[in-house]
């Protein structure tokens, strides 16, 4: 998987170290719908505090957006970098929170 750092900058909604931050592609419009939430929320689970997820789409995802609000909660910063009819592009990026993250891998994830 091929990963880009975001720009120095990149205007993000929550203050972290963006210089430090890596950029995982993930393009949902190759995904089955019936599939694409298990997906994302799979991929952002593999993130780590400080990794970010390009999101492109097709549509903008209001319910989904709606459901990592509940699911992370302050430890994942949404950011849209585009947002027009049939361009929707959001950075995901995980944020450090050992309240909502910490404990809950097994160790073996590497």
């Amino acid at each position: 998987m091929q990963r880009d750092h975001i720009p120095r900058d990149t205007d993000l909604m929550h203050a972290h170290d963006i210089a430090s931050t890596t950029l995982h592609p993930f393009d949902a419009r190759g995904i089955g719908k019936r599939f694409r939430h298990a997906a994302i929320f799979g991929a952002l689970d593999a993130l780590t505090p400080g990794e970010a997820m390009r999101f492109v789409n097709d549509h903008d995802p209001l319910p989904l957006l709606a459901q990592l609000r509940e699911r992370y909660d302050d430890s994942l910063s949404i950011v849209y970098r585009q947002r027009e009819a049939g361009a929707v592009v959001i950075d995901f990026t995980m944020l450090e929170d050992d309240n909502q993250r910490g404990g809950t891998c097994c160790g073996s994830c590497g």
